[in-house]
């Protein structure tokens, strides 16, 4: 199916749709999982072709796949991209769109509060290589405009943050990218948490999109994966750096992420009306000292979420006073709720910091980022939301028994 007819189409139909037709075989109505390495080509010149670029087809699988295809193929519509190329994972994804457009002596600006695997590649690994890093703070637009005017040559973005949930200004600090010294600057943003049914930051004036196709893409997980769209242009660059260092992703992961893809926007929906009922509940709780969702009209920057989000997403986060060990006692009584280190699955999974986003940073690094210990983040899944909210409450009366105990 073309762009054309996608174009008055909604989100949901293009979640079922895009990328399927130009995939299918045999007169199958799903897109098939092609395990080949390699393809065949009697005709050398052909071979040759295809090798390059110059001809549509497939010879090894590290250059490109028909199911992993498919699969980018989809979310290329849905971010409303030129082309868009899938990786092993979504840390892959970020990495090797850093190390595509960064070098030994170039200056990166982003901001504090980028998950924690992010932020080790600005702290840590670009700065072994020569590379100038400045990290502002997230909600400080005018110190990241002022950073960003000073020349660099990526902008790299986040929102919704995570695990604190900050919101970022997209249009405003993209515009700011393109001015100035910094006239050029390739824009970035991870829009995992948004996903492209509730933000399309190409849209908003940002050069490329990033998805840990893991979490709320997938939604079941069970497959790694990772993406990045934006213009062919840039994009050459990207898939010629994949190409060359192997980061692929496997069609099989493709194929469960296409699968999970379908369900989408149903699934974003029902997350994120739990997650605002959720968020005001635990604002009533006098365990919790913190509420961090965008939704909430008491979010500081509630207002810019709503000009360029379509829907705040199902993660929100919160902090308990009694910090780890009130984490401890709160945790393990949840029966609807995985405890573990992933998030947008169908099940709702709470974690906290310092052993999920940030558990790659210390107690010093985490506190210098403004998480606290007593942070926990919660993936709302798409369980019904009274069933989620009558968990909470005994477990938040077995913590108010065992506070009053201790006390």
């Amino acid at each position: 199916m073309t762009d054309k007819q996608f174009r008055n189409v909604q989100d949901g139909t293009k979640a079922v749709w895009a990328g399927e037709k130009e995939s299918l075989a045999y007169n199958a109505t799903q897109v098939p999982v092609v395990f080949s390495v390699a393809y065949n080509y009697d005709d050398v010149d052909e071979w040759q072709e295809v090798a390059l670029g110059n001809k549509p087809g497939y010879t090894y699988n590290r250059m490109s796949n028909p199911t992993v295809k498919a699969f980018e193929e989809k979310v290329r519509v849905l971010e409303e991209a030129e082309e868009a190329v899938a990786f092993s994972s979504g840390m892959a994804a970020i990495s090797s769109t850093l190390y595509t457009f960064l070098k030994p002596g170039d200056r990166v600006v982003s901001v504090k509060d980028t998950y924690g695997g992010t932020n080790k590649i600005f702290t840590e690994f670009l700065p072994n290589i020569g590379v100038d890093v400045t990290l502002c703070n997230t909600g400080n637009h005018e110190e990241i405009e002022a950073e960003v005017n000073k020349g660099c040559k990526v902008l790299y973005l986040e929102s919704p943050t995570n695990p604190t949930m900050k919101i970022i200004d997209i249009e405003r600090i993209a515009k700011a990218g393109k001015a100035g010294k910094a006239v050029g600057a390739v824009v970035i943003i991870d829009n995992t948490f948004a996903t492209p049914i509730n933000q399309n930051p190409l849209q908003l004036g940002v050069d490329l999109v990033i998805h840990s196709a893991t979490k709320f893409l997938s939604g079941h997980a069970d497959a790694l994966g990772g993406v990045v769209c934006g213009s062919k242009e840039l994009m050459q660059h990207v898939y010629h750096y994949r190409e060359i260092n192997g980061a692929t992703m496997d069609p099989m992961s493709a194929y469960l992420i296409l699968r999970g893809m379908k369900t989408l926007k149903l699934r974003i929906r029902q997350q994120e009306r739990s997650a605002l009922v959720i968020a005001k509940f635990l604002q009533k709780k006098e365990a919790v000292e913190a509420v961090y969702y965008p939704g909430l009209e008491t979010h500081p920057h509630h207002h810019i979420a709503k000009k360029q989000m379509k829907g705040f997403g199902g993660i929100l986060s919160f902090v308990l006073k009694g910090e780890m060990e009130a984490i401890k006692i709160l945790l393990p009584r949840l029966t609807y709720a995985n405890k573990a280190g992933n998030l947008g699955a169908v099940e709702t999974i709470y974690g906290p910091a310092r052993t999920t986003s940030h558990v790659e940073c210390t107690l010093e690094e985490r506190k210098a980022l403004g998480i606290s210990e007593g942070l926990v983040r919660i993936s709302v899944g798409i369980e019904d939301t009274e069933d989620l909210i009558a968990d909470l409450e005994q477990a938040f009366a077995h913590l108010e028994s065992a506070s009053s105990i201790s006390n």
